[in-house]
């Protein structure tokens, strides 16, 4: 699927040659560009032009969360039906272990995890595994720490089709492998649930829960 861009403005002023030679400068391999512009000038809006044109995955780097989550608001507005993640840092505070010398005081980690950014780390990974070509992943500089082999991830995808030969038993197996947990009465991301035949699964990555039904067999 290529890149739509949505939008109700066309490029005016300097942005058709900006976006003319930025999308020359990609196609003849040039390692940077830089894209000069005062607050305002419309840069978002020029570079989205370029990945219309350029039809390629795209990484936008923040400097920091708030950046990064205007512009991904900005990029899902300019392209409502295509990929576009958003991968910060999840943690909401972090207190890294410690030792004071002087008081012999040891301070343990603590952390707080925010749910919701999880949520969407795992989207953009889905995404990028999924084979998709039509994504941008809006991104803090958190995302140079890796989330592991993306080889190894791939091989924990489960790909499942109607008329799949699957016993249910090992379809559960290959849920909690994945670091699902059995809900028994929270039913809520991350967790499956069994009811006779039917299999319920909330994705760690969406809103939106899967039902599989064996009907017995």
């Amino acid at each position: 699927m290529d890149f739509k861009l949505v939008s109700n403005f066309s490029p005016t002023g300097d942005q058709p040659q900006a976006i003319k030679e930025l999308v020359q400068g990609l196609n003849d391999g040039a390692p940077f560009q830089t894209l000069l512009g005062v607050t305002g000038s419309g840069k978002t809006f020029t570079v989205a032009n370029v990945i219309q044109e350029v039809k390629r995955p795209t990484l936008i780097l923040s400097h920091n969360k708030t950046l990064a989550a205007q512009l991904y608001g900005e990029f899902k507005q300019f392209f409502p039906d295509n990929a576009v993640e958003y991968f910060v840092s999840y943690y909401d505070y972090y207190q890294p272990e410690a030792y004071l010398p002087i008081t012999g005081t040891y301070i343990e980690k603590d952390l707080a995890i925010n749910d919701e950014i999880e949520k969407l780390r795992l989207s953009a990974t889905s995404s990028l595994l999924s084979g998709r070509k039509d994504v941008i992943v809006v991104a803090s500089v958190s995302c140079i720490y890796g989330i592991g082999n993306p080889v190894e991830f791939a091989k924990s995808i489960l790909h499942i089709k109607k008329g799949d030969l699957l016993s249910r038993n090992k379809f559960l197996f290959k849920l909690v492998e994945n670091l699902y947990s059995r809900a028994t009465e929270n039913f809520e991301r991350g967790t499956c649930r069994v009811k006779g035949d039917t299999v319920d699964i909330f994705l760690a990555y969406a809103d939106y829960a899967l039902r599989i039904e064996y009907w017995g067999d």
